[in-house]
């Protein structure tokens, strides 16, 4: 019986692995979205600082 139960928190722990990678790919990915689409501007900007410093 014990065997089976510790089993089974396993499995859970497993399961909670694997939905922390899922959220972590998520951000991930709309990281490199926002980069994508802010990248222009923001590399704008740096080069506005930099030419007035």
């Amino acid at each position: 019986m014990q065997a089976l139960v510790g089993s089974l928190r396993r499995d859970e722990e497993g399961q909670g692995l694997a939905e922390y990678a899922l959220i972590l790919a998520l951000i991930a990915i709309v990281a490199i979205i926002a980069l994508i689409f802010l990248g222009n501007q923001v590399s704008a900007i740096l080069s506005d600082v930099g030419n007035s410093v």
